[in-house]
């Protein structure tokens, strides 16, 4: 069973509380556009609706996994950039605005705020008195070390339905779109 304007091949079925067999919410999304506008070919939708529902899910998901580990998600990028970057597990403040996406004063108020915490030291960089070091305490690694396990846990369990090769083809594909943003894909605007 099929809405007008969707077709069976590309539906995605979902079991309702009555065991009753229905399309998803983006399938319910683009049939209306199609209603709508049924000159508008509005294929993308199936990719890209999805993955903002996805991306959402996610992101409160994650935000659950931080949460249980004291953390707020942007004290978790703050502290993963810092970790990742391998021991004595510091940057500068102009790294982390790169990696993390913030502004330089927004990165300022994180930095303050996580010193507060405990979780990092900021000092001058012996080799050069102006530049300013973020380093990671013993207290912010674990925090972020115990964060990090508990959220790769939770999104292998997400990723269990899905076979190895069906995992790495999802990896690639959507490697693929993201370079069209990040890469030298087309200007979105």
């Amino acid at each position: 069973m099929c809405d007008e304007g969707v077709d069976a091949g590309d539906a995605s079925r979902s079991i309702g509380e009555d065991g009753v067999v229905g399309l998803s919410e983006v399938d319910r999304i683009m049939s209306a556009w199609r209603t709508e506008l049924p000159g508008l070919d509005v294929a993308p939708l199936a990719v890209f609706s999805r993955l903002t529902r996805l991306a959402r899910h996610l992101e409160l998901a994650r935000r659950s996994a931080f949460g249980g580990h004291g953390l707020e998600e942007w004290e978790f990028d703050v502290l993963s950039a810092l970790r990742r970057a391998g021991a004595p597990y510091e940057l500068s403040p102009g790294v982390l605005v790169e990696q993390t996406l913030v502004t330089s004063g927004t990165m300022t108020n994180r930095i303050d705020r996580l010193v507060g915490r405990g979780y990092v030291d900021r000092f001058r960089d012996a080799a050069d008195g102006r530049a300013v070091r973020v380093r990671l305490t013993e207290s912010g690694r674990q925090a972020v070390d115990a964060a990090i396990a508990g959220l790769v846990a939770y999104e292998r369990g997400l990723l269990d339905a899905m076979d190895e090769p069906s995992r790495e083809d999802l990896a690639r594909h959507l490697q693929t779109l993201l370079d069209g943003f990040e890469g030298a894909g087309p200007d979105p605007r």
